[in-house]
């Protein structure tokens, strides 16, 4: 029942919320959870796991995009200049002649790995990786620097 107020000669209803029958069902609401959150157990997460793994490259092959988009092609301690239509060839024939190529490995047991200045346009970086995959070069990935 709404509160009447006396105020001067008549009377006026006070618009309050009566909080009581809020308490009540929050105070239910409460003990409901509190009873039904020990019966609820947690779920088992079912990972995927791997049987086994490819093989961890015997040897990187490093492509370097340099600044004026050059490209510089590093196989062990020997660093040579190349022109884009000859990289793939120099790039297979470096997979092909790499120890554990006999063995089957994909991309015969070698990396590829492209290594560009931050300022080198990105369409530069992808021509490379077209080239190489257009190719058939297996194992190509991206070089990035961590933050220091």
């Amino acid at each position: 029942m709404p509160g009447v107020a006396h105020r001067g000669r008549g009377r006026r209803t006070i618009n309050e919320i009566n909080m009581v029958p809020f308490i009540d069902v929050m105070l239910v609401l409460l003990i409901i959870f509190m009873v039904t959150a020990p019966l609820i157990t947690p779920s088992v997460v079912a990972l995927p796991s791997v049987s086994r793994a490819a093989p961890a490259p015997t040897q990187v092959i490093e492509v370097i995009v340099n600044k004026d988009e050059s490209l510089r092609l590093r196989i062990r301690d020997d660093t040579r200049t190349v022109r884009l239509d000859e990289l793939a060839a120099n790039v297979l024939n470096a997979q092909r002649e790499a120890p554990g190529a006999d063995t089957g490995a994909a991309g015969g047991g070698s990396a590829v790995v492209i290594s560009a200045d931050k300022n080198v346009k990105y369409e530069a970086v992808v021509k490379v990786m077209d080239t190489l995959q257009r190719a058939g070069v297996q194992r190509v990935g991206l070089s990035v620097q961590t933050a220091r």
